[in-house]
């Protein structure tokens, strides 16, 4: 994906949206057009309906499901409402695609930046909120019931830090200002970091088994239908 907008890069992206008209308009199966467009798209980031778009987190993790939510919203008419919504809401493709698939469909260089989100983003906030977890009912055995003491303790536990002081030195790496508001695109940037921090400064079996239990988290989770 180029970071620069180009007329090669809207090209590419208008023929990213006709393939995905032309095939659900021939019958193909969503997820298959859905991957196969996604190959086709370059962009990284656009402004779109008012929208600041980022695809790529740190020219490096993929956020498939930004732009899946990008590209369903062209074929509104050809995808059922429920299809859609489990796509979307389910944070994973159907477990009836291998990864070879996956990785036939959106080509080697997308689907090791998919996999770079995968587990910077997605496993990286299942570890946190195992934490949470875990630090809610320590804290409740002990009476004490403030939502910051387990988000602060959860981090302390993964990370070394308070999350405040965790925040501050990613807004400083990246150079936001203080004042500008926290959007839900620095919220996966501000994770992919944690990700990338947690591996640097973590110890190699403390970190393999933080990553265990993000996996195992999630898993959990699809089992509750959650």
């Amino acid at each position: 994906m180029d970071t620069h907008t180009t007329d090669k890069d809207q090209l590419s992206n208008a023929q990213a949206i006709a393939h995905l008209k032309n095939a659900l308009a021939q019958g193909k199966n969503c997820v298959t057009a859905l991957l196969e467009s996604m190959s086709l798209w370059t962009l990284a980031e656009e402004v779109y309906q008012e929208h600041h778009n980022r695809y790529l987190l740190d020219g490096e993790a993929f956020d498939w499901l930004l732009l899946a939510e990008r590209l369903l919203a062209e074929v509104d008419d050809l995808v059922p409402e429920d299809e859609k919504r489990e796509m979307l809401f389910s944070g994973d493709f159907p477990r009836s695609l291998t990864e070879e698939e996956i990785k036939s469909l959106l080509g080697p260089e997308k689907y090791s930046a998919y996999l770079n989100y995968w587990y910077g983003v997605v496993v990286e906030e299942a570890i946190i909120q195992s934490a949470q977890e875990e630090e809610r009912k320590r804290l409740h055995s002990g009476g004490v019931r403030a939502s910051f003491a387990v988000t602060d303790g959860a981090f302390r536990r993964v990370y070394g830090q308070e999350r405040e002081e965790l925040h501050q030195q990613f807004r400083e790496e990246k150079g936001y200002s203080e004042s500008s508001a926290f959007t839900a695109t620095e919220a996966k940037e501000f994770t992919y970091w944690l990700f990338k921090y947690r591996l640097i400064h973590g110890e190699g079996e403390r970190v393999a088994s933080d990553t265990r239990k993000g996996i195992l988290f999630l898993q959990k989770l699809r089992e509750q239908g959650r």
